[in-house]
């Protein structure tokens, strides 16, 4: 009886210790990290260029109104 009694014992502090440990930290790098930062870059480049075509929108409609040329910065 004292086995069953010393068992319990010892298999409910091994469950309590295994479940408080800190969790493991994400992996610093997956396999798929390469592809996620060639699309960050192709974001940023598409957004370059979408306000570039903005702004040159911006200015052919002025310049058809016949308003001043903008300055540039």
């Amino acid at each position: 009886m004292r086995y069953v009694k010393y068992s319990t014992m010892a298999l409910s502090v091994l469950f309590i210790a295994s479940c408080s440990s800190p969790e493991p930290p994400p992996p610093a790098k997956t396999v798929f990290d390469p592809l996620t930062q060639q699309v960050e870059r192709a974001r940023e480049v598409q957004k370059t260029v979408d306000e570039n075509a903005e702004k040159t929108r911006k200015e052919l409609e002025s310049q058809e109104r016949g308003e001043n040329r903008p300055k540039e910065p």
